[in-house]
């Protein structure tokens, strides 16, 4: 498996909160690929990214909810998604995993 397949992440459209999620998401994984494409942020991360509601907060600056807020600015992703209300993480996906 190619370590560009290894990767996993959200595809997020630019702006305030798009940039407030990646900064979140950079301070928890310093190993984070950030890919600007000036309309969307695609962030890449080995194997497994997560990011707190808590931290994002602290970028934003402002109450940060999970999912909603997230599904407003989240176009896609890679990997499994899984989300609560304090955390998402995107995990790798294995083959014949279910």
């Amino acid at each position: 498996m190619s370590a560009d397949r290894e990767r996993v992440g959200p595809v997020l459209q630019s702006g305030e909160t798009a940039r407030a999620i990646v900064a979140a998401i950079a301070e928890a994984h310093p190993d984070a690929e950030i890919v600007d494409r000036g309309a969307y942020l695609r962030v890449l991360v080995p194997k497994r990214c997560a990011v707190t509601r808590a931290a994002i907060e602290r970028h934003i600056h402002a109450p940060f909810r999970l999912p909603s807020d997230l599904e407003q600015v989240m176009s896609s992703f890679k990997g499994r998604i899984t989300v609560t209300e304090d955390e998402v993480r995107w995990e790798l996906l294995r083959e014949g995993a279910p």
